[in-house]
């Protein structure tokens, strides 16, 4: 099937009702008017996705640092995420522009509604890679180079729902590079422990992305659209619980690797419990309980890395 057969006809209202702007954002209503498609680009309305990948980044400074970690550092990694995620959503956009075009709940981002051209969202795009770029050379070399080869995956991954069932596969190999440059920024190379915390955040994303693709498999199936939220169906909550745990598994692994001391255990408990409570109470065909479930990521995220910091601290 191709994005152009049995295309869902959508009203103004439907696509009002179900759009993922956020149009009660308080830098979107305050930006200048010219301003606002450009910040919508970058989801500014919408940041918990740069929170999704930022906290690997914490999680892997955390995790390697003797003690508590560098305020600096992690303020570099904090400007780092929200920059590159922003960038990673423009260039998405520039490549699924036809595909959100039929989507409903994506039908008045910015490009397809025709507020910004591809041409002048690709000048954008190369913009805030600058602005990455600015950022990442403030690291040591090595991690310089762990986060150009980052590159590589953030542009194969808004392909990857065209040709296979699993695109949240490549968004984990893309959105969790920072728990490997995160380790080497505080250590100036790469290990075991490093490596099985980016292998738990790929199966993290595993599990939060295919909750937030179940809002919009009707219309993906509709647009030729795969990912596992289609594939799985009425399977998704014991893959999704799957996920999760070998999620908790690799990172107290990687927790026991990095030579950790024992309240990091204990503290994990917090965050396990929270991935339990979101699989056993979601409702995979409301969509707003899905994009809440998303969301709340973050805190899971949050709570990991406390865990960590707490284990080096004590």
């Amino acid at each position: 099937m191709n994005a152009n057969s049995h295309s869902p006809d959508h009203s103004e209202e439907q696509k009002l009702d179900a759009t993922d702007i956020r149009t009660d954002s308080l830098i979107i209503k305050n930006a200048p008017k010219a301003w606002r498609p450009y910040l919508l680009l970058l989801r500014i309305d919408r940041p918990v996705g740069s929170w999704l990948l930022l906290m690997p980044c914490w999680w892997g400074v955390a995790m390697a640092s003797p003690g508590v970690p560098d305020w600096k550092l992690l303020l570099l990694f904090f400007i780092g995420a929200f920059t590159m995620r922003g960038a990673g959503c423009v260039f998405n956009d520039i490549v699924d522009r036809d595909f959100d075009a039929k989507v409903v709940r994506t039908a008045l981002r910015p490009i397809p509604s025709g507020q910004v051209s591809a041409v002048k969202a690709f000048i954008f795009f190369n913009a805030v890679c600058l602005v990455g770029l600015l950022v990442l050379l403030q690291l040591n070399m090595f991690s310089i180079w762990v986060g150009v080869a980052a590159l590589a995956p953030l542009a194969v991954y808004p392909f990857m729902k065209r040709f296979v069932h699993f695109p949240q596969l490549f968004m984990g190999f893309a959105f969790n590079w920072g728990a490997l440059l995160g380790w080497a920024a505080v250590r100036g190379e790469l290990s075991l422990a490093p490596g099985l915390l980016y292998l738990a955040g790929i199966f993290w994303t595993l599990g939060y992305d295919t909750i937030y693709a179940h809002q919009d498999k009707e219309d993906d199936m509709l647009v030729g659209i795969k990912s596992l939220a289609v594939k799985l169906g009425d399977n998704s909550r014991p893959w999704i619980a799957f996920f999760y745990i070998i999620t908790i598994i690799l990172i107290i692994a990687a927790g026991y690797v990095s030579g950790i001391s024992w309240v990091f255990y204990p503290a994990m408990a917090l965050p396990a419990a929270h991935l339990i409570w979101q699989i056993t109470t979601i409702d995979f065909e409301n969509a707003k309980d899905c994009l809440s479930k998303f969301r709340l990521n973050r805190d899971f995220g949050f709570l990991v890395f406390v865990a960590f910091a707490l284990g080096n601290i004590i």
